[in-house]
């Protein structure tokens, strides 16, 4: 799956340079990231013994700002898939019309295996080897798998004990520590947002249509809340644990109720318990994965009855399923544009933090969909220009303007 990432990325990267003509040198150095770091990270355990891991950052391009991305707790992580999420951040960011780069970082370690003063230390530490590689306007790291706000209050604090109080040094932290309103809610709602804005193309609107959701974490749950309180009609949902499906609609507050209650979505009265390997392929209008990779290819993407697929997820479909389900006219919205919610957000948190002065959740959504709906439009823009699909729109328009900034700013001196 992690190879599979990069050479998706790397493939549409390609594919995209080729479209717009880059230079082949320029082509080139746009590949290959900045810098990447590698830490040796050891800490005691509360047992006394001492433990080593390994810490890395990669920082892919800033010629557009500093370098945004997330940090990750997970045993595997693996330098290529790391590689192709910090290339990504860079094209996404670029979508977005935001002023950053790419990254992506992390410590391979087991986090539920350690306990919270543990993690504690090794954060620190891993922020002691790279403080002064990261920065407001250098590298500004933010939450992923295996971390979340009280990581991110480690980091700024640790940072600050070097640099003096520097709040715009992480984003994703507690709202207590110079946080954002609304950033929680902020992948799930962007995704909304896109959602709303493809359909508006089509003539068509939330309130009229059928909904199937995969994942129902974070960006799942409140991607349905939202459709739901909108009119859409959420007729089946899945996570890790199971899935439940009514034709008729499931009550999205009910169904979090209960998830709350019980930790899983079984046993749940108001809908019927579905194969959740079924669920992709359930009759609806939309079809939103906000889970894994690669869960749409070549086996089961002929058998898609959706007629839009929302990509909340990194990489859902992989390139093979890609050209089955444009040969079936179903319209696919790129996961670079579509989850790029969490980050846009996070950059008016960096932009609150740096001003000194905090916006009303009104305002942080206000602007929200503001970005979401004008990046649509500049991803229609270029589609209509290369005459090509919107995940060639949305890269095209992402590369170009990375290979313009690089350019201006004099890469061949």
């Amino acid at each position: 799956m992690a190879m599979n990432a990069l050479a998706a990325t790397n493939r549409n990267f390609r594919h995209a340079a080729r479209i717009l003509g880059l230079d082949s040198k320029l082509e080139k150095s746009l590949l290959i990231p900045f810098r990447e770091i590698k830490v040796e990270c050891t800490i005691p355990k509360d047992d006394g013994t001492l433990v080593s891991y390994v810490g890395f950052r990669v920082q892919h391009d800033n010629s557009r700002g500093p370098m945004k991305g997330g940090i990750r707790y997970h045993p595997e992580v693996d330098p290529d898939e790391v590689n192709a999420l910090a290339q990504l951040m860079t094209w996404k960011t670029a979508v977005a019309d935001i002023p950053y780069g790419g990254a992506k970082g992390g410590i391979g370690c087991m986090p539920k295996d350690l306990s919270k003063s543990e993690l504690e230390r090794l954060t620190r530490v891993f922020t002691q080897k790279i403080h002064d590689l990261i920065g407001v306007n250098m590298d500004v790291p933010a939450p992923d798998m295996g971390t979340n706000a009280q990581t991110m209050a480690w980091i700024l604090d640790e940072y600050s004990k070097f640099h003096g109080y520097s709040p715009a040094i992480v984003t994703g932290k507690p709202i207590d520590l110079g946080g954002s309103l609304g950033r929680e809610a902020a992948t799930g709602r962007g995704v909304v947002y896109a959602t709303e804005a493809l359909l508006a193309e089509h003539g068509k609107s939330i309130k009229d249509l059928t909904f199937v959701i995969q994942g129902f974490g974070n960006v799942g749950s409140w991607a349905a809340r939202l459709i739901h309180e909108r009119g859409g009609k959420v007729v089946a949902v899945s996570d890790i644990t199971g899935a439940v499906k009514n034709p008729n609609g499931i009550d999205i507050q009910s169904l979090l109720n209960h998830k709350e209650a019980t930790g899983s979505l079984n046993n749940f009265d108001g809908g019927d318990a579905m194969d959740p390997n079924e669920l992709l392929i359930e009759d609806c209008d939309v079809l939103i994965p906000c889970a894994l990779g690669g869960v749409l290819n070549r086996e089961n993407a002929g058998k898609v009855r959706a007629k839009f697929i929302i990509e909340a997820a990194n990489h859902p479909t992989d390139p093979e399923a890609d050209e089955i389900l444009s040969k079936k006219g179903v319209i696919v919205l790129p996961d670079i544009y579509a989850n790029s919610g969490g980050v846009t957000v996070s950059y008016f948190e960096w932009v609150q933090n740096i001003q000194g002065f905090m916006w009303d959740e009104e305002k942080v959504n206000k602007e929200l969909h503001r970005y979401m709906t004008r990046a649509f439009g500049n991803i229609k823009t270029m589609c209509q220009t290369h005459n090509c699909s919107l995940r060639m729109g949305a890269f095209t328009l992402g590369v170009n303007r990375v290979a313009r900034a690089t350019v201006l700013r004099g890469w061949e001196a």
